[in-house]
């Protein structure tokens, strides 16, 4: 059997959807499964089991014999939150004791870790792990994110195989439960379709012109091909960027959803808020040379071809991957 952590969420359920295409129907699905908004995300998908995310540990000590594989996805992911417990509990604490179960049971796995780690990117955006140490996360999720990053290259126990994916910033189908957390192609829907205008950060940074700060936006289902090729292929154990490689503006993304929404463009600029302009990234772009030489060769999806995509397919019809 196939575990997947955060199965119901927004990246577990694109993968166990990813999994299903690709003939897989033999997995395990562990998450909360509380809330029905977020339950939705795995409908219509094929599964074994469903096991509780705090009985999963003792019940992967039982089966491991069973498990030919462990994606573990799940997280706590708000970057607003700053109640480090929070993140030492659920993030730190419970990912190490996944490792080590999976260390002990020789079960390979793969960890989601996050770009947060790189904070204002004063390193640059390298999956080297010579500057992990070195990194200055900008927020509590992030600091968890790379403090098992650190911890787990200090381990000598180890699963057969490991990798650590440091996600960029994904769209895409069912992440209509994640509130603020949700994409920013997300919200750009709803506010045009609701205001029919785009409301942006204003730049406080001389180096950009408003709505010109760039992120790595990667479309979900790039992501679940990446992930389905690490499990496959098995290339080098280590941390991995996962993004396209191309950082893209703001404008770009809010001309793209327009575009998409059949509507010209209206957008407007406001100051970003002061509490959080200090440590606002205007620019990030993940380095993709180590994926490429493990051998993934499968191109991205542009920003224009993903978000229509997206907005036709999904969010105009509230429909699920």
């Amino acid at each position: 059997m196939i575990v997947i952590t955060g199965a119901a969420g927004f990246i577990g359920s694109n993968l166990v959807g990813k999994l299903n295409a690709e003939g897989h129907s033999d997995l395990v699905v562990v998450d909360q499964f509380n809330r029905p908004e977020k339950t939705r995300n795995l409908e219509n998908k094929s599964f074994e089991e469903k096991i509780d995310r705090d009985d999963f540990l003792l019940w992967l000590n039982r089966h491991h014999r069973e498990v030919i594989y462990v994606f573990h996805i799940g997280a706590r992911t708000d970057t607003a939150e700053f109640d480090k417990s929070v993140f030492d509990r659920l993030n730190f604490g419970y990912s190490k004791e996944v490792w080590n179960t999976c260390a002990t049971h020789s079960i390979p796995l793969l960890y989601a870790s996050s770009a947060a780690t790189y904070g204002m990117g004063e390193y640059g955006y390298e999956d080297s792990h010579e500057i992990v140490n070195r990194l200055k996360p900008l927020n509590p999720y992030g600091e968890s994110k790379n403090e098992f990053d650190k911890w787990v290259l200090r381990q000598k126990d180890c699963p057969p195989f490991w990798a650590g994916m440091k996600f960029f910033n994904v769209y895409g189908p069912n992440e209509y439960h994640k509130g603020r957390m949700a994409s920013v192609i997300f919200h750009a829907f709803n506010q045009i379709r609701q205001t029919g205008r785009m409301k942006l950060f204003r730049s406080h940074n001389p180096e950009f012109k408003d709505g010109e700060q760039k992120r790595d936006f990667i479309y979900v289902k790039d992501v679940t091909d990446v992930l389905y090729f690490i499990f496959r292929k098995r290339p080098a154990p280590g941390l991995y960027n996962l993004g396209t490689g191309e950082a893209r503006t703001f404008l770009d993304l809010t001309k793209a959803t327009f575009l998409a929404m059949n509507l010209d463009p209206v957008i407007n600029f406001i100051d970003t808020p002061a509490d959080i302009r200090i440590k606002y990234q205007y620019f990030t772009e993940a380095h993709m040379e180590k994926l490429r030489m493990a051998g993934y060769t499968k191109p991205f999806h542009s920003l224009e071809a993903g978000v229509k995509e997206y907005v036709k397919e999904y969010l105009t019809n509230e429909a699920y991957y």
